[in-house]
């Protein structure tokens, strides 16, 4: 994961994680995120429109735009030609981070085991996706595999809402955390961006140290 990514997760401290089916909403998307303080997304690779979705959301301009979801190599070439500049995959798949890495393009694979770190360590990456975060045990999980682990740092995606992304970030280990409910898909299909504005604003508030 390049150095510069790893500072804007960082400084960002949240991912909106996305599910657009209609790449028409994609544009006032990134605006009402923006708008709410957003700096960066994930679009989740989900949906038969998801690489329009993402090439319409960089080219605002205004995020980072990353692709999520992200099962094979062939999908991540295609993200990143969408022009997404960060890869996320709910698994470790060894071709995608290959592919990711031949691209020069970070990418955070999910893990959930101390098996699945170390192969994470032993390839060159400095942050992963603890996912699905809350199933597996929330914080008392993160902390268990972040310990034997001194340096990696964990983007917690899965289950999290508004109520724990303060105490998710209050963990060391934590460089990002990844939710989905600053932008459901039902407050898209009911154009609902004002609130999507404000729900994104309130977990920036919520991140902010």
């Amino acid at each position: 994961m390049t150095a510069d990514l790893t500072d804007l997760l960082a400084e960002a401290r949240i991912v909106p994680v996305l599910t657009v089916p209609d790449p028409t909403t994609a544009a006032p998307l990134a605006d009402a995120l923006s708008a709410g303080g957003a700096r960066c997304a994930e679009v989740t690779f989900r949906t038969p429109d998801a690489e329009r979705v993402v090439e319409v959301m960089a080219a605002q301009g205004d995020l980072v735009v990353g692709a999520g979801t992200v099962l094979t190599a062939e999908q991540a070439d295609r993200a990143v030609a969408a022009g997404a500049r960060f890869v996320v995959s709910p698994g470790l798949d060894p071709e995608v981070i290959a592919r990711c890495q031949e691209w020069g393009v970070p990418v955070l694979p999910g893990v959930a085991t101390a098996t699945e770190v170390m192969y994470a360590l032993r390839v060159g990456l400095k942050a992963v996706k603890l996912f699905p975060a809350e199933p597996l045990g929330g914080r008392a999980m993160l902390r268990a595999l972040a310990a034997p682990f001194p340096g990696l740092r964990f983007m917690p995606t899965g289950g999290i809402d508004a109520a724990a992304l303060p105490g998710y970030l209050a963990e060391p280990s934590v460089l990002a955390v990844g939710g989905s409910w600053m932008a459901t898909p039902a407050l898209l299909k009911s154009g609902a961006y004002d609130e999507i504005r404000r729900l994104t604003a309130e977990a920036v508030e919520r991140s902010t140290p």
